[in-house]
């Protein structure tokens, strides 16, 4: 039989997860807390998870209507806290998204995320890369560029996805898990790799397969 020191940490134990869940809900932003209003839009019914990742900038940061981001997730736009944009949003999240846990949108210039997409867990989103031109320079002290990203309605991202600068991916895609995107991705299909590429299309008639040798154009 368990002794009283093992009753014990079961009850607590037992505590300290309910407590833990209590204020997950608690401490989730809704749109009328006012942590909401930092926010450049937050739509009604959307819901930012607790914890939050790393985050800032929410002023340029639009969330759509019926959004839900997961725990762990990073939104960001800009460098730090307190930059003035260029552009306005800089990361725009539309209507009836998933936001999967551990994923991070780093936006500096252009993200634009359509209605009903679906992500995975831990995907990487970001608009700007570091320039490695200047041999003389360490790559991280180097001038960025940025390239604007869109995902299109509709698209599923699966876990560990990473979307680099200027990918423009269409409606109603399935990028496949642990994919590396840049370019174009036609609307209605699948793509899988590192480079992805496009595996499979809907042509009007139905799904097709397609060469796998050939990158997503771009």
């Amino acid at each position: 039989m368990p002794g009283p020191g093992s009753t014990l940490r079961s009850t607590l134990g037992s505590l300290i997860r309910g407590l833990s869940r209590w204020a997950g809900r608690m401490a989730a932003i809704g749109p009328t807390d006012r942590a909401a209003q930092d926010y450049g839009r937050f739509g009604k019914g959307s819901i930012v998870a607790w914890p939050r990742g790393a985050g800032f900038g929410e002023r340029w940061i639009w969330l759509g209507s019926d959004t839900l981001i997961a725990a762990h997730v990073t939104l960001s736009a800009g460098m730090g806290p307190g930059q003035e944009m260029v552009t306005d949003p800089v990361v725009r999240i539309g209507d009836r998204c998933l936001i999967g846990r551990g994923t991070a949108v780093v936006g500096h210039f252009s993200i634009d995320i359509g209605d009903d997409v679906y992500m995975g867990m831990n995907i990487y989103i970001t608009d700007q890369n570091h320039g490695y031109e200047d041999l003389d320079k360490p790559i991280g002290t180097q001038t960025p560029s940025d390239e604007a990203v869109s995902i299109g309605s509709g698209s599923w991202i699966g876990s560990g996805a990473v979307i680099l600068p200027g990918a423009r991916i269409g409606s109603h895609v399935v990028v496949g898990a642990n994919s590396v995107v840049r370019g174009d991705v036609p609307d209605n299909s699948v793509v899988v790799g590192s480079p992805a590429r496009v595996v499979r299309h809907h042509d009007g008639s139905g799904w097709k397969r397609d060469n796998p040798d050939h990158p997503a154009p771009g």
